[in-house]
Order: structure tokens, then C-alpha cells, then sequence
């Protein structure tokens, strides 16, 4: 197991080696830079070629790739061209409001969807299963933009029964203390404070659901094809032969086993995720990740984007390597040495 884990780290360097360098040259060759934005109806010549001069964005391509490179191998990811702020910190800051918006929606997916597959599945053909089936296609098919202002309109604008923007009410509470940017863990951990925590519950709600209902329908429908495939097993029919009851059935050997290709949809669409759900945030004006590079790219800011493109990329890769590890742990008889 200790081999795998190396190996699979190893590999994170030519990974990451290509990504940077296809980032850089893909970057590069868009039109304008971050002067543009950064001067704004200041931008004559002077003030442009100065600007590029400052940034270091006069060098050749290779040269701006080797220094940036360099940077990074010591730890360093850069400074935002537009706010003067170092991309690790900005990350750091942002990153705990894409995490809860993340695990919240993973939540709402996997609480829903594996028991939705399952009933389909224990229901196959049946009405109910043809409605879930439906569902999850429509889950899948619609658009989170769409999803998201119909959402806000629905509970927010018609019923008002949930906030549509933000995550906390700014006019009512503040969160300048802890500065862990954890809102949930603060309020309620750190504050003692049952209200504050049920205003960020509600302003997590409405996002949580928009970006958590393409994973729940991709999770119901793997759910279902897993749990219809272990229930063909003999095993199974063995199982059934000896007396066992049906939740002793389901529990010890037809969850258990269909929970391998479930974890791995789970695993990847929590890496998709964490990637920065830059439409959910943008709708909802979540100051998370998602954000935070949405800006970058309208503001050209190549040193952001770049790193941030890199940290991602490399969550993406640990997550997975968590999902692979977990499997020796799911089903014994996988072994990686």
C-alpha cells in the first residue's frame, strides 16, 4: 500500500509540470493581460509598458514559465497582478467557503441518492423506479445557472423563506474574529451562538442544493446499476436461500459490495467540486474559490489563475488517491502492492 501511495504522489509531478506549462502557453495566447485591468482608462503606452515591465510580462514566454516555475518549487505561488495579495493566502482564505459549500452539497447528494438508488433498484421497472430514473436524467440535463435563479426566485423572491446571496446576513452578524473562515464550525463551536449558526445554514441551503443535485442524480444512477448488478449475485440468492432477513441481506452484502463504484463517483465528484464551483458561486455570491478565479480570468490576472489551476489540480489528484485507498479497505480482496 505504501508503494502505491508514493507512487501514485510521484506522479503528481509530471502531472502538474504539464498542466502549468499548458496553462501558461493557453494563457498567453488570449488577447490583453493584466495591465489592462489594472489601469483601466489609464492604459496609454507608457503606463501599459511600464505596468508589463513591473510584472515581469516583457520577458519571453519561457523565461516568465522558468521563474514562475522556480517560485512554486520554493513554495512561492505568486502575487495577484490586480489586489497585491499572495495567492496562497488568498487561497487559503476562500478555500474553507468552497469546502462547506462542497460538503454540504456531497451531503445532500449522497443522503438522497444512495437510498433513491437503492429503492429504484429493490423497484426495478416499477413506477417508482421509472419516476427516479426520470428525475435523475432532468438532474442531469439542467442547468445549474438555470437551477440556481429558479431556486432563488421559488424559496427566495415568491416564498421568502431563504436568502438568495451571501453566505451570513452582513448586517447582522460579523465574523472578523476567529477568521477561520469556517462559518458553521465559528458560530456554532466557536461562538455558542444557535442563531448565528442557523442564519449560515439557511444562507448555505439554496447553493448547497443547486450545486449538489447533478452529483445526487449521477449517484442515484450508479447506485442503482451497482445495486441491481450485486443483486444478481449468487451470494445473494445464497443468502436469501439460508432465511437472512432483507436488511441483513442489504447491510452485510448488497451495499457492501456496491459501494465500490459508488465511492468512486462520490470520490470524483468531490474532487470536481472542490475544483471551484464557479457558476453556483457566482449565482449565489459565494466568496469562495470559484469565485475567486472567475474574477481572476475577467481580470486577466494570469499569476492567480495559474496557481490556482495548480492547487486544484493537486486536490483533484489527492482526493482520488484517497478514493483508490479506500478501496482496499471496501473490499479485501483488492491489493495495490
Amino acid at each position: 500500500m505504501l508503494k502505491f501511495i508514493v507512487r501514485r504522489l510521484l506522479l503528481l509531478i509530471p502531472i502538474l509540470l504539464g498542466l502549468s506549462l499548458l496553462m501558461v502557453v493557453f494563457l498567453h495566447m488570449l488577447p490583453g493581460d493584466p495591465c489592462g485591468a489594472i489601469l483601466g482608462e489609464h492604459s496609454t503606452p507608457a503606463n501599459l509598458e511600464r505596468c508589463r515591465h513591473g510584472l515581469g510580462l516583457d520577458k519571453p514566454l519561457y523565461q516568465q514559465y522558468v521563474d514562475y516555475m522556480w517560485g512554486v518549487f520554493h513554495g512561492d505561488f505568486g502575487i495577484s497582478a490586480t489586489n497585491k495579495i499572495s495567492v496562497a493566502t488568498e487561497f487559503v482564505t476562500r478555500f474553507p467557503a468552497t469546502i462547506e459549500l462542497t460538503v454540504a452539497a456531497m451531503l445532500f447528494a449522497v443522503g438522497l441518492g444512495i437510498p433513491l438508488g437503492v429503492a429504484a433498484a429493490k423497484r426495478q421497472y416499477s413506477l417508482f423506479d421509472n419516476f427516479a430514473t426520470v428525475a435523475s436524467l432532468i438532474g442531469i440535463s439542467i442547468p445549474i445557472f438555470f437551477l440556481g435563479l429558479l431556486l432563488q426566485y421559488l424559496f427566495g423572491v415568491w416564498l421568502h423563506w431563504l436568502p438568495t446571496l451571501g453566505r451570513y446576513d452582513y448586517g447582522t452578524y460579523d465574523y472578523s474574529g476567529a477568521g477561520t473562515n469556517f462559518l458553521l464550525w465559528e458560530s456554532l463551536v466557536i461562538d455558542h451562538d444557535p442563531a448565528k449558526f442557523a442564519d449560515v445554514l439557511r444562507h448555505l441551503l439554496l447553493p448547497a442544493v443547486a450545486l449538489g443535485t447533478i452529483p445526487l442524480a449521477v449517484v442515484a444512477r450508479i447506485t442503482r446499476s451497482a445495486v441491481l448488478e450485486v443483486l444478481s449475485e449468487d451470494y445473494v440468492r445464497t443468502a436469501r436461500a439460508k432465511g437472512l432477513t432483507s436488511r441483513r441481506i442489504d447491510d452485510r452484502h448488497v451495499l457492501r459490495n456496491a459501494m465500490l463504484p459508488i465511492s468512486t463517483v462520490i470520490g470524483l465528484q468531490t474532487g470536481l467540486l472542490l475544483g471551484g464551483a464557479v457558476l453556483t458561486e457566482q449565482i449565489f455570491s459565494w466568496g469562495g474559490v470559484g469565485n475567486w478565479l472567475f474574477q481572476a480570468a475577467v481580470d486577466k490576472d494570469f499569476v492567480v489563475i495559474q496557481s490556482g489551476a495548480l492547487i486544484l489540480a493537486t486536490l483533484f489528484v489527492l482526493v482520488n488517491l484517497v478514493v483508490d485507498v479506500g478501496y482496499a479497505y471496501l473490499n479485501p480482496r483488492i491489493r495495490y502492492d
